[in-house]
């Protein structure tokens, strides 16, 4: 099997798995590179497997600079909560073992892609995600006016602090932070949720993953941003148009076959964990 690996260089513990690991497969598997670099364009490696070690960050660039390759992902999280990393560090060469057998598969998860459209042309900013695309209000941090429109339909505008437009992978990110519905990652769908929104009946919504999404900056602030993944971003000005719609590659995913969506949930965000209270009371 040839191993591309995607290390994030920045953490200690990292630099000390690279090596280790490095050593192990030799002999078992062909490495065919090791990058170092968050920026290096991986459009054009040759491997079966990227394996990507550090966090959900980590995988997320990588999944963006694989440039639709269908090369599947496998991360080792050394980062906080791995939701998209979810093979441990602890437990890697068992892991690596079953991955050189054939016993772990992969799954496809649906992207975004993402386009900013500048007085009727587009291409100022293009960019996809696997997680979220997020408009942030930005400093001075007045809230800002969008219009959003799903499919051609009449547009509705609103005034807040943003939105989010997030994939079912990052369902549990931004999204679930501000109030928006967990979606299992098997489910082809979008969830548009806004961000402290100054109405008190505009509600998360979700739309068939097919849809296309408009949202026009009509009143925006200096540092209003448009962020994907949180890392690809852009400045955005009134009357620009951001285009959101399902990605035409997907990417693919090994999952740890012991972290299960409700075992996660429930380990990692402590869903449905009922409320404690001090003894003797």
């Amino acid at each position: 099997m040839r191993l591309f690996i995607v290390a994030n260089q920045e953490k200690e513990p990292v630099k000390r798995a690279t090596k280790e690991i490095c050593a192990w497969l030799d002999g078992r598997a062909q490495i065919v590179g090791v990058t170092r670099s968050a920026t290096e364009d991986l459009a054009a490696i040759e491997a079966d497997t990227v394996l990507v070690l550090g966090g959900d960050g980590t995988l997320l660039s990588a999944a963006r600079r694989l440039g639709g390759r269908a090369i599947p992902l496998m991360g080792v999280n050394f980062g906080r909560l791995g939701f998209l990393a979810s093979f441990t560090p602890d437990n890697w060469k068992g892991d690596l073992e079953a991955l050189l057998a054939g016993k772990l598969t992969a799954t496809r998860r649906m992207m975004l892609h993402v386009s900013v459209v500048d007085g009727g042309r587009a291409g100022r900013f293009v960019s996809t995600a696997l997680n979220d695309a997020v408009i942030t209000a930005g400093p001075p941090f007045h809230m800002i006016e969008l219009q959003l429109s799903v499919d051609g339909e009449p547009p509705v505008s609103f005034f807040g602090d943003g939105a989010i437009v997030s994939t079912p992978s990052g369902s549990t990110a931004y999204n679930a932070s501000a109030g928006g519905p967990i979606v299992n990652p098997a489910v082809e769908a979008m969830c548009i949720t806004p961000i402290c929104p100054h109405s008190l009946s505009f509600r998360p919504v979700v739309i068939p993953a097919a849809s296309r999404v408009a949202i026009v900056a009509v009143k925006v602030n200096e540092g209003t941003t448009l962020f994907c993944d949180g890392q690809d971003s852009v400045r955005l000005q009134e009357g620009d148009q951001v285009l959101l719609r399902r990605s035409e590659h997907d990417v693919l995913l090994i999952e740890n076959p012991q972290a299960g969506q409700w075992r996660s949930l429930a380990e990692k965000l402590h869903w449905a964990v009922s409320p404690t209270h001090a003894s003797g009371r």
